[in-house]
């Protein structure tokens, strides 16, 4: 009963890392579809990062929409 307050927050932890990890696009059809665009390791100013395209490509997408 002393370990279940340890085991809770790892839990938590667990659940909420792996609902984070679909959120963005995944490949570069993905991207697409989403109206971005796949920039080798960042984005210039306008864009932000939103998912990835690859090992080292970024999905951009602009802030202003």
């Amino acid at each position: 009963m002393r370990i279940l307050y340890l085991l809770f927050p790892l839990l938590l932890l667990l659940v909420h890392s792996a609902a984070g990890s679909s959120l963005g696009p995944t490949n570069r059809k993905q991207c697409q579809k989403a109206k971005g665009s796949c920039s080798l390791l960042n984005c210039s100013f306008p864009y932000v990062i939103v998912g990835k395209c690859s090992r080292f490509y970024f999905c951009c997408k602009s802030v202003w929409g």
